[in-house]
């Protein structure tokens, strides 16, 4: 074991994790496979190989842009901001990829075909790669880098939207009884954290291990991430030769899916021809769109920022307007999903600087190294919150249960009300380490105590918005409410974007930038906890709005 001994802390843990998942996973799936069909086990480690890959380069992101020693070399404010328009854009092209799906291409297609785009998108954020095999010069190469960036980007938005609604509503075309469903979404949903566990302690090891792979460890790094969804393909594949899944996840209507458009080629061609398309139109909203074009208020809104503000609002317009026209049941239910949107964009804005600003502070503020033992990447502790999250779920899931079973679990209204403060509470974490701080450098536990507090909150609001929206939402604009939900986590983002900016006051020290977290951080744990607290007040009157609903 002198090999193991001599490797870093971040390859140990990177050891470590895999061993752990890759003896767990096993004993899960066979203690479960008599009980599932068989498909949910193959979605389940494709899914698995695909969040890999996209936790992988969210670990990276930021990181990557702001790295002096990169090719990049952006401010932190534009960093912020084109993590914020990438997480907007993100959330929002999966409303178009559901409806895709649903419509004409079918499950299958959307599925191969968004991970194809994502894996393309990795690979082409490694595009620096090509100077280690001898191809280009470091002039050209260094001249695309910029370019090829934004065009990953573009492929990872897009693959997405394909792949990410489609392959949970393949998983619930397996199932007749409900109870055997959530069943198997639980474990899918396993699957989808344990590769969140495994990309940032993975492609955060390599990532940012500079003396290993040099200024090109950002692009192995990347790299790794693709292999991950590669896998992730190879699995689906495998689905679609083996006859797993049987005759489902076919197109709805295969007759429109063959048409020849104008005579020249089919409609499913044609997707393939418009997701190619819409390449440039991304790239130049992240790339301009991005960029500031108002200033209200001492705020830079973006043209994406406007678009999307505009979205919402004349969404929140269109509901209550269409409130008018149904019963006063039916729209206390929808006032609820309306009062809830806010605080589900709140949550998030505030969740999601672990992406951005968060990661800056660990890498910036924080102690990484355990004595004896060596330092870790500040990019592997975003895997922090999905360990919790998979240690914690099946204590969630006793205390709900037993709270239902003696009429003692609280209203959808009140958990977003204890989510909210706990996530509050965990960004009071940061100050408090502040006080503890030497050289601007915070204790380990402050961060481990934050996330702990965060995935507390998540899990108590998290699974029950979407739920909650199907529940109340009027039938005859079910799918419009929906996108209306979803939109907040794509707001989240941007708002996001100008809270993580606040934290970036030019290049400052240790102790000087450490200030600056913690004032921030404070402003935003009060803000939390006060708008949880209103939201306890207030639970009553909207939990009586719900009429019944649970």
């Amino acid at each position: 074991m002198e090999w193991f001994s001599a490797l870093s802390l971040s390859y140990k843990l990177l050891i470590l994790g895999w061993a752990i998942v890759l003896i767990w996973v096993p004993i899960v799936i066979s203690m479960n496979k008599k009980i599932h069909p068989t498909a949910l086990f193959v979605l389940f480690f494709a899914e698995l190989w695909e969040r890999f890959s996209y936790y992988g380069m969210r670990a990276l992101l930021v990181l990557y842009m702001i790295d002096q020693g990169a090719e990049l070399v952006y401010e932190k404010s534009v960093a912020y901001a084109i993590y914020g328009a990438y997480g907007a854009m993100v959330y929002a092209t999966p409303l178009l990829g559901g409806l895709i799906a649903e419509k004409y291409f079918g499950y299958r297609n959307s599925i191969l075909w968004g991970g194809i785009l994502m894996a393309l998108g990795h690979f082409t954020m490694a595009f620096p790669l090509i100077s280690e095999l001898g191809i280009g010069n470091k002039e050209t190469i260094h001249a695309l880098t910029e370019p090829m960036f934004f065009i990953a980007l573009g492929l990872l938005i897009l693959g997405n939207g394909f792949f990410k609604p489609n392959i949970s509503s393949f998983v619930s075309t397996f199932y007749t009884d409900n109870a055997l469903r959530d069943r198997g979404f639980n474990l899918f949903y396993m699957g989808i954290n344990v590769g969140a566990f495994l990309a940032p302690i993975t492609c955060g090891a390599i990532g940012q291990d500079s003396v290993n792979f040099g200024i090109n460890s950002w692009h192995y790094g990347f790299g790794i991430a693709g292999i991950g969804m590669v896998l992730g393909l190879l699995v689906f594949l495998y689905g679609l030769r083996s006859g797993v899944f049987e005759d489902k996840g076919h197109s709805n209507n295969k007759k429109l899916l063959e048409s020849k458009l104008y005579g020249l080629f089919s409609v499913k061609t044609a997707t393939y021809i418009g997701t190619a398309l819409c390449i440039p139109i991304i790239f130049i909203l992240l790339n301009w769109g991005a960029k500031p074009l108002l200033h209200p208020f001492g705020k830079e809104l973006s043209f994406l920022d406007i678009t999307l503000f505009s979205m919402v609002i004349y969404m929140i317009y269109y509901l209550t307007q269409h409130g008018k026209s149904i019963t006063q049941e039916a729209y206390d239910k929808l006032k609820v999903i309306m009062f809830l949107f806010f605080y589900s964009t709140l949550f998030w804005a505030f969740f999601e600087l672990a992406g951005s600003a968060i990661t800056v502070y660990t890498e910036t503020n924080v102690t990484k190294t355990i004595p004896g033992l060596g330092e870790l990447s500040a990019s592997q502790f975003m895997g922090v919150n999905p360990l919790y999250i998979l240690l914690l779920v099946p204590v969630f899931n006793l205390m709900w249960k037993s709270l239902k079973n003696n009429n003692l679990e609280p209203s959808a209204p009140m958990k977003f009300a204890i989510g909210t403060i706990l996530l509050g509470l965990g960004f009071l974490a940061f100050p408090l380490g502040g006080a503890f701080a030497k050289a601007g450098m915070v204790p380990m536990a402050f961060l481990l105590l934050a996330y702990l507090l965060h995935t507390l909150g998540e899990l108590c609001l998290s699974p029950v918005g979407l739920s909650l929206v199907t529940k109340l939402a009027p039938k005859q604009i079910v799918g419009f409410v929906m996108g209306f939900w979803f939109l907040s986590s794509s707001l989240a983002h941007l708002l996001g974007k100008f809270i993580a900016q606040e934290t970036d006051a030019g290049d400052l020290s240790p102790i000087e930038a450490l200030a600056t977290f913690n004032g921030v951080f404070t402003k935003v744990g009060i803000l939390a906890i006060v708008a949880g607290i209103a939201l306890t007040i207030i639970s009553p009157r909207i939990k009586k709005w719900m009429h019944g609903i649970q």
